[in-house]
């Protein structure tokens, strides 16, 4: 049942459903959770033996392209569709998937430190096992059919470097090309970039780091950005890899300071981790590193997201994200200006962009491309051309001609508010898709919701003393600004998937608003608020080095209950033409089970559409497997028509992307369940593996 018809059928029954505002959880239940397993603690290097009757590693047939037997990248392929050609789980016998095996990493958040907690690991499936990363960037090996620990390897990264609202989401995987001794150490690799900025390589085998990869295994990420401290600079996203050349950028944690450390994306052999080329907006004739005693231009947009590659024609895809302060431009220089929540295509053999797509004019929103885009042969009436799809927090589709960056839809530049603190510097137009969008119409203080007479009447006044013009209303300081979408979306880094032999996109997104105001520096020094750089910093969003800091209310919350004052649904799933972009079913998309007021989980069953986080993976047997919502479940779903034909309750927050692969002819899917602080689910360091029963 959707909201929608409860809505009409049962008033009453609104009143239980707003109990699902928030998506949070008590200590009680994250206290619950299986504590570490023993003889699972991290370590250096561990390489146990495999049960009798069990391939290892080494006997195992290695990487292929394609996903089937192998899940071989982050997005599936470098392509980002996220697509399986298996078919053994179908939409007839879905319904019969059991657990078949779980897996604990032990990496834990310490009871005594207060760590931000939101792994988003997606493992790969390359040979017998499984290749993951913790929270921590340890990395390890799981056997695929017995879920039986292979090895791993503990880069001993610091609580201090883990970010607020994100960890590792995942490694890459490398054949080195015709290798004199295929048995060799690290002919074949897993590499990853880490969270205190280091980009490292492993024997896929064996765990043992790669000698001739840098430094013993080691490639330093900070070096040339500038002044820098734990935690403002880190990768969370997998390294993309084409040609040979591991492609890596990183977060530069936001709004902390105009002077930044730079956001740089850069190349390195794969083989020997020497630097091959640069990207640094800000210099573009720079090949490498800059001159002594010099840095990569400071405070340029970074790619903190996964990026795209197209290995037949050598380029990379970035997602950009914006300048180090979000909600204030008039400092930015005109390549940031030209850049900025731009997708950029850069040829991985020279380093050189080729072009670029801008996604929003002169961004003060913070509506960075957060999501993986995806490379597809696009059906027109003169044949396939070759495309690049991507998502945007702001709800656009964009559709690409990949070669050229030539839209293959009109995008249409329409007049949006104008105002607020920077009237001369905000662009009077910005870009809209005529393909597709998963905004919704503007908000009314209709709109305004509440479990309760008072939430609803508090939530109505905070709607009035703002202001709110729409999409784009500019940040104001003399009073607090809607803005809707919010800056989780719309699509964020879960991003999209796409079935190409039914011609579907399926895209889950988020329908929530943020209630924002620009600080005065006075204000900011009042409210305490410090840069990351000061000892006892970190604390909002200061925005140094501009006339103001911002302060965030994301998902704007009833300072009553606690409760988002919009009302429900707060998330869905959609399901899009790719041919035309057209809409085939759209619905709410997570139920009220774990949320409610003040932290209380509601119990309701209710479907009313959740926050979420985290993507779909779709199959030739017509499914969609996703859980990302704060319910903790994880769902198959009907690609044609988006009924729900089997679910699971997760041991912990499931803000991830699921993935499918074969085993000794029998089809598995995989989902990695770790919580989020961000999304306020219970943490946990759960792999699970589901299959049909075996006959």
């Amino acid at each position: 049942m959707t909201f929608q018809s409860i809505s009409k059928t049962c008033p009453m029954v609104l009143v239980g459903m707003t109990l699902a505002l928030v998506s949070s959880v008590p200590s009680s239940i994250a206290q619950q959770l299986p504590q570490q397993p023993e003889g699972q603690s991290p370590g250096a290097v561990i390489s146990e033996p495999v049960e009798d009757g069990a391939p290892s590693a080494a006997q195992a047939p290695l990487a292929t392209a394609e996903t089937g037997d192998a899940w071989p990248a982050y997005g599936g392929t470098y392509h980002g569709t996220r697509y399986s050609p298996l078919d053994q789980i179908t939409t007839e016998n879905v319904a019969n998937l059991e657990r078949v095996w779980e897996f604990r990493t032990g990496d834990l958040p310490p009871e005594d430190q207060d760590v931000a907690w939101s792994p988003e690991t997606t493992p790969l499936k390359v040979g017998d096992d499984l290749f993951m990363c913790t929270p921590t960037n340890v990395m390890i090996a799981v056997d695929a059919r017995t879920g039986r620990e292979e090895w791993r390897y503990d880069p001993q990264v610091s609580y201090d470097a883990v970010p607020h609202a994100a960890a590792c989401r995942g490694v890459a995987y490398f054949e080195v090309p015709n290798p004199e001794d295929p048995d060799a150490l690290c002919a074949n690799r897993v590499i990853e970039a880490t969270l205190d900025a280091r980009l490292i390589a492993v024997d896929a085998r064996t765990g043992q780091p790669c000698p001739e990869f840098g430094r013993s295994g080691e490639v330093p990420l900070d070096e040339h950005l500038g002044r820098t401290v734990p935690g403002w600079v880190a990768v969370t996203s997998p390294p993309t890899i084409v040609r040979g050349i591991v492609v890596v950028g990183h977060q530069v944690n936001d709004n902390e300071a105009l002077d930044a450390p730079s956001g740089v994306v850069r190349g390195y052999d794969a083989v020997t981790g020497e630097l091959a080329w640069a990207w640094d907006l800000g210099q573009p004739d720079l090949e490498g590193e800059p001159p002594e005693g010099e840095t990569y231009t400071r405070g340029t947009p970074n790619m903190w997201t996964t990026a795209a590659a197209d290995e037949e024609l050598g380029y990379v895809y970035l997602p950009l994200g914006n300048s180090a302060v979000d909600y204030y431009g008039s400092e930015r220089s005109e390549a940031e200006n030209a850049y900025a929540t731009s997708l950029v295509a850069v040829d991985v053999t020279t380093g050189e962009d080729v072009w670029h797509f801008q996604t929003v004019y002169h961004d003060v929103w913070d509506y960075d491309l957060g999501s993986q885009p995806a490379l597809v042969d696009f059906p027109t009436e003169d044949g396939t051309v070759p495309a690049i799809i991507v998502s945007s927090k702001q709800g656009d589709i964009y559709v690409l001609n990949r070669e050229t960056g030539e839209p293959l839809f009109p995008v249409e530049e329409r007049q949006v508010p104008g105002g607020g603190v920077e009237p001369d510097y905000l662009s009077p137009v910005q870009p809209f898709s005529t393909y597709h969008t998963l905004a919704f119409e503007p908000i009314e203080e209709r709109d305004m919701w509440g479990m309760t007479p008072i939430d609803q009447l508090w939530c109505r006044i905070q709607f009035h003393l703002a202001r709110y013009d729409g999409m784009y209303t500019p940040p104001t300081a003399d009073q607090p600004y809607i803005q809707y979408p919010g800056y989780n979306g719309g699509q964020d880094w879960g991003s999209m998937a796409v079935d190409e032999e039914r011609g579907i996109i399926v895209a889950n997104y988020n329908d929530i608003p943020n209630y924002n105001r620009l600080l005065t520096r006075e204000e900011v020094e009042e409210q305490g608020m410090l840069p990351i750089t000061h000892p006892e910093g970190d604390e909002g969003d200061p925005q140094v080095g501009v006339p103001y800091g911002i302060e965030v209310n994301p998902g704007w919350r009833s300072d009553v209950t606690n409760l988002i004052c919009k009302q429900p649904p707060y998330g869905g799933i959609r399901a899009i033409d790719l041919e035309t972009g057209e809409t085939i079913w759209d619905q709410p998309f997570g139920s009220a089970r774990a949320n409610g007021p003040f932290g209380i989980p509601s119990r309701l069953p209710f479907t009313i559409g959740t926050p979420n986080n985290g993507g779909p993976i779709v199959t030739a047997g017509g499914l969609i497997f996703i859980a990302a919502t704060t319910d903790n479940l994880i769902r198959a779903l009907d690609i044609e028509t988006g009924e729900e034909l089997w679910r699971d309750v997760l041991p912990a927050g499931g803000q991830a992307a699921p993935i499918t692969f074969e085993q000794d002819g029998r089809q598995y899917l995989a989902m990695f369940a770790g919580g989020h602080g961000f999304m306020e689910t219970p943490p946990g360091d759960y792999l699970w593996a589901w299959a049909l029963p075996e006959e």
